[in-house]
C-alpha cells in the first residue's frame, strides 16, 4: 500500500515538473533566441576576421589584442569607468532622496509621483537634444541667456573636457531618476504601519523614522538597483553620440560608442566590433560576481 501511495506521489511530482516546464518553455525559447545565440554569436565572431557579417578566417584573439592596443580603446575604458562614477556620485542618492520626501509627504502624494516620473516617459532621442539646446554654447543656448541676466558670459559647455561626462550623467539621471524612485517609494509603502506608530509613541521625529525605518528597508533594494544602474551607464551610448560624437578630443567616447564605430562608423568591422562588445560583458561579470560576493557576506553576517 505504502509502495503504491509513493508512486502515486512521485507521478504526481513529475506532472508538477513537466506543467513547470511547459510554463517556462515559452520564456526559455525566447531567451535562448534573442539573448543568448546573439551572445554566443559575438563570441565566436570576436575570434574570426570579418567581411562585414561573414566569417573569413579564424584568428584567435587578434581582434582583441588589435582593438586594445589603441589608443581610443584606453580612452573609451576610462571613459566609461568616468560615467559609472559620476552616475553613482550624481544619480544613485537622488531617488533614495525623492523617493523619501514624497514618502514623508502627506498631501497631493499623486501629483508628485507624475512630476518626478514625467522625465522618463519622454523618448530618450528627445531628451537629449532638448537638453543640447540648453547646454548650448551660443548665446541662444538657454543657460547662458539665463547666466546674462547676471553679466556672465556665455560659456561653452560640451566641448570641455572635465565638463562634459558630469553634464551626460546629469541629463540620464533627469531622464531615469523618476522611475527608480517609485521603485524605492513602492518599497516604503511596504513597511508596516505598526512601525511608524511605535516610533511615534517613542518619540521619534522625521529623520529618526528615515534613519532607522525607512533606509533600513530599502537597503537591500538599493544593494539590487546600484548594480543594476552600474550596468546600465556601462553601456551608455546614444547620449553622448548625439550630445557630443565623442568629443571633443574622445573626451566623452564610452565603450559602446566605439563598439559602434567599429560596426557602422565606416570600417564595417563587425569582428572587432564584437571583440568590444564581449569586453564589456566580461567587465560587467567581473563586477557583478564582485557585488554578489560581498553580498552573500553581508547576509551571512546578518
Amino acid at each position: 500500500m505504502s509502495s503504491k501511495k509513493g508512486r502515486l506521489l512521485s507521478g504526481s511530482r513529475s506532472s508538477e515538473h513537466i506543467k513547470a516546464w511547459l510554463i517556462m518553455l515559452p520564456s526559455l525559447l525566447l531567451m535562448t533566441f534573442f539573448v543568448w545565440e546573439p551572445l554566443f554569436e559575438s563570441v565566436r565572431m570576436s575570434l574570426y576576421k570579418t567581411r562585414n557579417v561573414e566569417l573569413v578566417r579564424f584568428i584567435w584573439f587578434d581582434n582583441y589584442l588589435s582593438v586594445m592596443k589603441k589608443d581610443d580603446f584606453l580612452q573609451a575604458l576610462m571613459n566609461t569607468f568616468s560615467y559609472t562614477f559620476w552616475s553613482l556620485l550624481i544619480g544613485f542618492l537622488l531617488p533614495i532622496v525623492l523617493a523619501v520626501l514624497i514618502g514623508e509627504t502627506r498631501r497631493c502624494k499623486g501629483i508628485f509621483r507624475t512630476v518626478v516620473y514625467l522625465p522618463n516617459m519622454l523618448p530618450g532621442l528627445a531628451v537629449v537634444i532638448l537638453w543640447s539646446s540648453f547646454f548650448s554654447g551660443g548665446a541662444t543656448g538657454v543657460l547662458n541667456i539665463l547666466l546674462s541676466a547676471f553679466h556672465i558670459p556665455p560659456q561653452t559647455y560640451l566641448t570641455r573636457a572635465e565638463w562634459v561626462i558630469p553634464i551626460i550623467i546629469m541629463i540620464a539621471t533627469w531622464k531615469g531618476a523618476g522611475a527608480t524612485a517609485l521603485i524605492y517609494m513602492a518599497s516604503i509603502a511596504g513597511i508596516s504601519p505598526e512601525l511608524y506608530e511605535a516610533a511615534t509613541i517613542d518619540g521619534a521625529g522625521v529623520w529618526q523614522r528615515i534613519l532607522h525605518i525607512m533606509l533600513p528597508a530599502i537597503r537591500k533594494l538599493a544593494g539590487t538597483l546600484l548594480i543594476l544602474q552600474i550596468i546600465s551607464v556601462f553601456q551608455i551610448m546614444y547620449e553622448p553620440m548625439v550630445l557630443t560624437k565623442g568629443g571633443p578630443d574622445n573626451a566623452s567616447l564610452s565603450l559602446m560608442q566605439l563598439m559602434w564605430q567599429y560596426a557602422f562608423g565606416g570600417s564595417m568591422n563587425y569582428g572587432k566590433a564584437s571583440a568590444v562588445a564581449v569586453t564589456v560583458t566580461l567587465i560587467l561579470l567581473v563586477m557583478t560576481a564582485i557585488y554578489s560576493y560581498f553580498n552573500r557576506k553581508e547576509s551571512d553576517w546578518d
